[in-house]
């Protein structure tokens, strides 16, 4: 049997959401899911605190590193950081329409510039030997030609030998849309997606944009190589945790959401003995129980920031006794003393690596 694609299912890099605990949870739910970070520019990482940008958590693997920018030595001294610090392959963000990133010259207004695109991606693969993508749209603005995506495609390859293209199914409207409309208003055209992998069935090609359930990640699997899933991800977490076993013949991470939420309370927990504000991290968790009676009650207690002062797993319990419908939190002010309702035993949960916070 033919070992499925490292790009068969991926989740989308999110500007201010998978940062290094989202992608730790998103980890904990699926083994073999392909996990991107948010956009870094490379002059945060010229200029900026690289740690902060570049650390991820050992269990995140395999991870990508997304990259802003558009001057070739610049793309290049960060694929080489990229390198250094162990991501698995570094991704060029061709597809952002954002105006603020439109001033920075890079984002979707690269595609215009092919060949400058493909300078940046070869000097990346000179640099580097990990994998060398680009996330990209369809189009710019109101154009449908289908011949502009296909020779973007093409040059990017024949110039710089990119082999794995990860393609969001709408244009990008750089005038007169917000980001949210950006994802929203352009129409989705997933048949030239499925054109390109029949015009290119050398090269990889990953579907993104509006696919939100395990059907229609099947449906695109039959024309395309993999499928990258953005806010549906982010949103009902539980779905990452079937990923394994229907799309990569795999056992589960984790059999039911308690055990999910043990685990990433356990993370918390090592988060808040180091000095790090476990409340940042816990955010990403709240979509965890979604469509189960009690959920919004769950959700008001991780989600209340006068119980941030107490152990993650002292919110655990009182978030579990109130999806149960027990007595209401006590406020921080009163210490972490009982509640009414027992919790669940504690579970066994998976021993979590260290955050690597430098350069090997």
């Amino acid at each position: 049997m033919t070992a499925p694609s490292p790009w068969r299912l991926s989740v989308a890099p999110m500007m201010d959401w998978t940062d290094r605990h989202c992608r730790l949870l998103h980890r904990l739910l699926s083994r073999h899911t392909r996990l991107y970070t948010e956009m870094v520019t490379t002059g945060a990482l010229l200029h900026g605190d690289v740690p902060r940008h570049l650390a991820f958590n050992e269990q995140e693997h395999p991870v990508a590193l997304q990259l802003g920018g558009s001057e070739p030595e610049d793309l290049a001294r960060c694929a080489r950081l990229a390198e250094q610090w162990g991501y698995d392959e570094v991704n060029l963000n061709c597809g952002c329409p954002s105006e603020r990133v439109q001033r920075g010259a890079f984002g979707a207004c690269l595609m215009a510039e092919p060949l400058l695109v493909a300078d940046g991606l070869k000097a990346m693969r000179d640099a580097c030997s990990l994998p060398v993508t680009v996330k990209h749209r369809i189009g710019i603005d109101r154009g449908e030609s289908y011949e502009f995506v296909r020779d973007f495609v093409g040059t990017l390859h024949q110039r710089a030998g990119i082999e794995v293209f990860i393609v969001h199914a709408r244009n990008a409207w750089l005038q007169g849309l917000s980001p949210k409309e950006n994802r929203e208003v352009p129409p989705l055209r997933y048949a030239l997606v499925h054109r390109l992998k029949r015009d290119f069935p050398q090269l990889t090609i990953v579907i993104n944009g509006g696919i939100t359930t395990d059907e229609q990640v099947a449906e695109q699997l039959q024309h395309v190589d993999g499928v990258m899933v953005g806010r549906h991800a982010y949103h009902e977490p539980w779905a990452l945790a079937g990923w394994d076993a229907r799309f990569f013949a795999a056992p589960a991470s984790v059999a039911t959401r308690e055990e999910a939420e043990d685990a990433f309370v356990a993370y918390l927990s090592t988060l808040a003995s180091s000095g790090t504000p476990w409340p940042l991290a816990a955010r990403h968790m709240l979509g965890l129980h979604n469509g189960l009676p009690g959920a919004r009650r769950w959700r008001q207690v991780w989600s209340d920031h006068h119980l941030k002062t107490l152990p993650p797993a002292e919110v655990a319990r009182r978030a579990r006794a109130a999806m149960r419908g027990g007595a209401a939190h006590t406020p921080a002010a009163a210490g972490p003393g009982p509640c009414t309702g027992s919790s669940a035993s504690p579970r066994t949960t998976p021993s979590l690596p260290t955050l690597q916070e430098n350069p090997p």
